[in-house]
């Protein structure tokens, strides 16, 4: 079953949340499951702009560790993609992430920052097929209310708790443990669509009208076909909250990455 079969867990931290011009400071890429021994490389890069005070607060990486221990960004962007296009060509891994478009948009534009061949052009006719945590979530769970005013009810820490997942605050925001968060949510969900509502954890049963079924016996192909229209869907529906207050509100729907000349300044 889909969530059973190889995945190839992905997760940057970087200096800010623009991915047209911040830069990747943090990276992990873990294949694991499908039956084949786990492999994990992680990357900590001088990224040659400075850390912002913001981004320091979250990943607690700043502009003089980055410069002392990092290596230098092009190569570790280079690094990074032909990584994720290993586990993606030899053992037809499916990407996994929390939020996936804005870690591929980044490094896609990381590696065209640098005249590096993108993640796609590394690939060689295989296609690219993800599963986005956040999607899914989103779509199973439609209306699940956010636990707090501090808290947004799709981040990872919160799906960890919906999905009864331990969760530690000294490790996360650490790219290792975010990526291994998402295929644990990941597999939590695909079980759930696999099992008789009857059977569901209460926790989960008590949700309003959930869509789990929409998940079951898909294909990773099919999945990833479903996830373009979904992220497109909450991402219309989110335009048009926000533009109850901001007329000129737009949020971008592009998914799995925003293409390359067709960025859109999201609300």
């Amino acid at each position: 079953m889909w969530h059973t079969s190889r995945l190839c867990a992905f997760d940057l931290e970087t200096t800010g949340v623009d991915v047209e011009a911040d830069r990747i400071v943090t990276a992990a890429v873990i294949g694991l499951g499908g039956g084949v021994e786990r492999e994990s490389s992680e990357w900590l890069a001088n990224p040659g702009i400075e850390i912002p005070a913001e981004a320091y607060d979250v990943h607690k990486i700043s502009t003089e560790y980055a410069r002392e221990h990092g290596d230098p960004a092009e190569q570790v962007i280079g690094e990074i993609a032909a990584g994720l296009a290993e586990q993606i060509v030899a053992y037809e891994a499916a990407l996994v992430g929390h939020n996936v478009p804005f870690d591929l948009t980044m490094l896609d534009r990381e590696c065209r920052r640098y005249k590096l061949p993108t993640l796609h052009e590394r690939l060689d006719g295989v296609p690219l097929l993800v599963l986005d945590t956040r999607v899914l979530d989103q779509h199973c769970l439609p209306y699940r209310p956010r636990p707090s005013e501090e808290q947004g009810a799709r981040q990872l820490v919160t799906l960890a708790a919906v999905y009864e997942l331990p969760w530690d605050n000294s490790e996360a925001h650490g790219c290792a443990y975010d990526a291994l968060m998402a295929a644990r949510i990941l597999h939590r969900i695909g079980t759930l669509a696999h099992m008789r509502p009857s059977d569901w954890p209460e926790r989960i049963r008590h949700h309003r009208r959930p869509r789990f079924w929409d998940l079951k016996n898909r294909t990773v192909a099919e999945l990833h076909a479903r996830q373009i229209v979904w992220a497109a869907e909450q991402a219309a529906g989110l335009q048009a909250h926000f533009r109850k207050t901001d007329p000129a509100a737009v949020v971008d729907g592009s998914w799995p990455l925003t293409p390359w000349g067709e960025a859109c300044v999201s609300a």
